[in-house]
């Protein structure tokens, strides 16, 4: 947060600017659209980018923090579903989501790297939300044992990079993982 106060009214200005500039050509053109075509586009020089935003994984999280967040603000509006259901749905919810948004399902596998205290890490706000779906549905014996919330993580990415931009074959591949291919 100190970075965010410290910033001048120009600075924060830029920031916004590279940050909308970004999730439009990232919508447009995916998550490997050129930084200095963000930068050039945004009206500032590639040093003032990378100020702001040390790598494009940085960058990224913050393009798609809002959606993500919201993701994770559904998890807790499910009441009453059984625990396998809740963590089925979500799981195909953000399949769904990262399959669709351009880029971001790389993202996640990539992981996290050079992020401010503010920025936080898309990543981390999926996987405390499985982990607690995960428990739950552990508890009552509906999860195979030794899955992990980084297991279905993995599943969930692998299956919406592979599909990207088509969220049926994105949905059905994952329901087919989740059930299993046996009768």
């Amino acid at each position: 947060m100190e970075q965010m106060k410290r910033l001048r009214a120009d600075g924060q200005r830029n920031r916004e600017r590279i940050v909308a500039i970004a999730a439009e050509l990232v919508a447009r053109e995916g998550a490997q659209v050129s930084l200095e075509e963000i930068a050039r586009k945004a009206g500032v020089g590639s040093a003032t980018l990378h100020r702001h935003f040390p790598s494009r994984q940085a960058l990224l999280e913050v393009v798609f923090r809002d959606g993500v967040a919201q993701l994770c603000e559904r998890a807790a509006t499910q009441p009453g579903k059984a625990p396998a259901a809740e963590l089925a749905d979500w799981i195909e919810e953000v399949t769904v989501y990262t399959a669709t948004h351009r880029g971001l399902a790389a993202a996640l596998l990539a992981g996290p790297d050079g992020l401010s205290a503010e920025d936080i890490c898309c990543t981390d706000m999926l996987l405390n939300v499985l982990k607690v779906l995960v428990a739950r549905a552990s508890s009552v014996g509906a999860l195979q044992a030794g899955a992990t919330a980084e297991d279905l993580m993995m599943l969930a990415n692998a299956i919406a990079v592979a599909n990207e931009n088509d969220p049926n074959t994105a949905r059905r591949v994952l329901r087919l993982a989740l059930t299993g291919i046996r009768r």
